[in-house]
């Protein structure tokens, strides 16, 4: 492995579930004070997560690290919000006729769908699926009418299932194929499988950040743990990937940390960027 040169970083990104927070939906206090330590060193702290934007601004200030947060880039890269410069963007949204087509495609099968929008996950049903997601996300749901609702573009589908149906959504999801719109979908967690366009990722995000900052990808450490954090680890000048990690995005990690329970985030910054 080559050498990391630790005073190239000026700006740490955090993955938020199964990273940033513990098992019980937390900041761990070593952590907290670790991520205040580095911003008063000046640099720049921000999270990269697939949680929508709208709802981070305000989970933030439930997980007592409003003041510290930087930056946030939401779904999957497809959402952008920087305090220090005061700009927000949104990008590359799929078409509402694309998210109708693939929710087609899967309604045989024990599933529930969510689009998150504005802080709110919105689903054609209420089930124990979705009443599970809001619990564990700290956010609210609401049921209406997905014809009405997807008549406009939404930021990305998610799959909502149970972890022995998820072998069949992955299944069923080789034979769906749209002839007038592209997307792309992944497991990102047991039980939630997503669509989203295939331009979008968080690497596509982190370099919109760098961009405003005239940073490029060697300034930038990554800390992460499932396969959606792959590209970001790979990617950026120091990819880190908890111990709870995933096999895939641990295979390009520079390097692995403790587990999300064990002060994963809060060890290495301490550390490697203090």
């Amino acid at each position: 492995m080559e050498k990391k040169d630790f005073g190239k970083i000026k700006i740490v990104m955090c993955d938020v579930d199964g990273t940033l927070l513990t098992d019980n939906g937390i900041v761990s206090p070593k952590t907290l004070k670790v991520i205040r330590k580095v911003t008063d060193k000046g640099i720049l702290f921000g999270l990269c997560t697939g949680r929508d934007m709208r709802s981070v601004k305000e989970l933030v200030k439930k997980w007592g690290i409003a003041e510290y947060v930087d930056v946030i880039v939401g779904t999957e890269g497809s959402e952008i919000c920087d305090f220090t410069k005061n700009v927000e963007k949104i990008a590359y949204p799929l078409a509402g006729e694309l998210i109708k087509d693939i929710i087609k495609h899967y309604e045989d099968l024990d599933v529930n769908f969510v689009v998150p929008d504005k802080g709110i996950l919105y689903v054609p049903k209420d089930d124990e699926y979705i009443r599970l997601l809001a619990k564990l996300d700290g956010v609210e749901y609401k049921m209406l009418d997905f014809e009405e609702f997807l008549k406009e573009p939404r930021q990305k589908l998610m799959i909502m299932t149970n972890p022995e149906t998820m072998k069949d959504v992955i299944e069923r999801s080789k034979t769906f194929k749209n002839e007038k719109y592209k997307s792309a979908s992944l497991k990102m967690a047991s039980v939630l499988y997503e669509y989203m366009d295939p331009r979008v990722s968080k690497t596509y995000g982190l370099q919109q950040i760098l961009d405003l900052h005239d940073l490029s990808m060697e300034n930038l450490c990554v800390l992460g743990d499932e396969d959606n954090d792959y590209d970001m680890v790979k990617n950026a000048g120091i990819g880190v990937v908890m111990g709870n990690g995933s096999k895939l995005t641990k295979s390009v990690a520079d390097f692995i940390t403790e587990d999300n329970n064990s002060d994963g985030i809060g060890v290495f910054l301490e550390k490697y960027i203090l």
